[in-house]
């Protein structure tokens, strides 16, 4: 069956929910359909476009954080399906990333559940191991034939990784940084060193973390979920600026996020 997305603005005046209704209820008896509202006038064509300018500045891959129509992050399955779709949909085989942070939901049981409930399934997530409940969200991932990134925020997260059964199953370790480099070569140090890593930084810290992680071999992340400004300190205008700062650097591919 032909996959649809149905991308409709909520707010344009000619759009109700009884149209809205009929038209998805058609569509549903002749395809597999995504229904997709979008937050604002254009932007599905902003979340397009900056995977697509991601990806020329040299992204391996993007980590994404869903929204609902009033803007919240959520895992909820309509958003995440549609924000997945959107995305290969305008950069073909690009890696998606999904988050399961508890700043989403605190709820672990929740966001396990969430997991679980996605049809359109990225190509990884990010699992916090400071979170309360990690270890189900890695299960529901794994079982659901996602990719897992293990986020590290400190050497005994990542002993606890190294101590469970998910140690090799993990496709990298995440290093997450606000201290700079020596925190992210104490992180590193406790990884099981099979586990491929990649770091990245907070605020303007970022820009030291990057060329030490490059150094030591590893992948990077940037974008504005970390990092508002460029390295000479001039304010990024795009994710895309940020992930051509990196590869600037000397960087291997990064990942934007």
């Amino acid at each position: 069956m032909a996959r649809v997305v149905l991308i409709v603005n909520p707010y344009s005046t000619e759009v109700t929910p009884g149209r809205i209704a009929a038209v998805s209820g058609a569509l549903e008896q002749r395809c597999d359909l995504v229904l997709w509202q979008t937050e604002r006038r254009g932007h599905a064509r902003e979340l397009a476009a900056d995977a697509v300018a991601t990806r020329k500045a040299g992204a391996f891959a993007v980590h994404v954080h869903a929204r609902d129509a009033r803007g919240r992050q959520t895992m909820a399955a309509a958003a995440c399906d549609a924000a997945v779709d959107a995305i290969r949909a305008a950069a073909p085989r690009l890696p998606v990333g999904l988050t399961t942070s508890s700043d989403v939901d605190p709820d672990p049981f929740a966001r396990a559940a969430a997991v679980r409930a996605w049809r359109r399934a990225p190509d990884f997530v990010s699992v916090n191991l400071s979170e309360l409940g990690w270890a189900g969200i890695v299960r529901a991932a794994l079982h659901a034939g996602i990719a897992v990134e293990a986020g590290l925020s400190t050497p005994d997260h990542a002993g606890e990784l190294a101590s469970s059964p998910f140690a090799h199953q993990v496709v990298r370790a995440l290093v997450e940084v606000e201290g700079g480099v020596d925190e992210a070569r104490a992180i590193a140090g406790a990884i099981p060193p099979e586990v491929p890593q990649l770091w990245h930084g907070f605020g303007e810290r970022t820009w030291e973390v990057i060329p030490a992680a490059l150094a030591a071999g590893h992948q990077v992340r940037v974008g504005f979920e970390d990092v508002l400004v460029l390295p000479d300190g001039r304010t990024a205008q795009s994710n895309a600026e940020l992930v051509a700062a990196a590869v600037a650097l000397g960087a291997p591919p990064p990942a934007a996020g």
